[in-house]
């Protein structure tokens, strides 16, 4: 088979030793990208990193006034930095199967879509010479509740089931489609917008089985060190597009008593700030 021309854009900031191992994933895989693409946000100094694969460095920094990292507009940058036509994003927590470029490239390659990779999630960091191999890694990790068996498609193949985690499209397409809004800044609902803005244009969405290992660290449940900026994010989504993401957080939000939202109202009205102590007991070491 001839080699086909596909870039591979990772935005990061901080877990070196995951990005490490994403590195290590992308230089084992069966089909190689001509080139990294890694767009660093707010790190100015990062630990430096290696890769076999030609690796192009980008730096990004957050805007005065922006509620958290800028995700979108570390993503368009990789799009934009990128030199060929075919575009596959990793988080810097993922790693790729060894045929899950080959999986998301077969799938790009004749009409246009948008292919998301099916994650599963590594309840545990990964141990000194545990080693990134697929049989190891598939038996460490267990599939996400709500995306589990997503690749036979039909109706599991909404757009509402897009996560910017792991996916391909062509770089056409992506430009198409505007990229990223940076009007979403900080956690949640860039991508959704993204996915709804390929439905409005009739370009389907698809899952492929072979799977990206999701890195453990830490989480919030629910992410109440987030809270400004998913409410932002989220009042940003309901203008556009008339209805809620992210409802279960909202949900839990509003059952702490942090905000008050109506799902079928208009607006989201914040009765007091998150504090200190219960964003700390929101803490979490669940693998999602």
């Amino acid at each position: 088979m001839e080699a086909r021309n596909f870039s591979v854009l990772v935005i990061a900031h901080g877990r070196a030793g995951h990005l490490r191992n994403l590195l290590a994933g992308v230089e084992r895989s069966a089909e190689l990208p001509c080139e990294v693409v890694l767009v660093y946000m707010d790190e100015p100094d990062p630990e430096p990193v290696s890769c076999t694969v030609p690796l192009r460095i980008h730096h990004v920094t957050s805007h005065p006034g922006e509620a958290g990292l800028p995700l979108a507009r570390a993503r368009n940058t990789a799009a934009s930095a990128a030199a060929s036509p075919n575009l596959v994003f990793l988080d810097v927590d993922c790693i790729p199967a060894d045929t899950l470029f080959t999986a998301l490239l077969d799938a790009i390659e004749g009409d246009p879509v948008l292919a998301m990779a099916e994650p599963r999630y590594l309840p545990a960091p990964l141990l000194a010479g545990f080693g990134i191999d697929d049989a190891a890694l598939l038996g460490a990790s267990v599939p996400h509740h709500a995306r589990a068996n997503l690749a036979g498609g039909g109706e599991r193949s909404r757009h509402e089931m897009f996560w910017s985690l792991g996916f391909a499209i062509k770089a056409g397409i992506f430009f198409r489609l505007g990229g990223f809004d940076e009007g979403f800044t900080g956690y949640g609902a860039e991508d959704t917008d993204f996915a709804f803005r390929a439905r409005k244009q009739e370009i389907p969405m698809c899952f492929v089985a072979e799977p990206l290992f999701h890195q453990h660290h830490g989480v919030h449940k629910p992410p109440l060190n987030h809270f400004e900026a998913i409410i932002a994010n989220a009042r940003n989504f309901h203008v556009r597009w008339g209805t809620w993401p992210m409802e279960g957080w909202l949900g839990a939000f509003a059952g702490m008593g942090l905000i008050r939202w109506d799902p079928d109202g208009s607006g989201i009205d914040v009765m007091r700030m998150p504090e200190p102590a219960e964003v700390e007991a929101t803490r979490s070491n669940d693998p999602y």
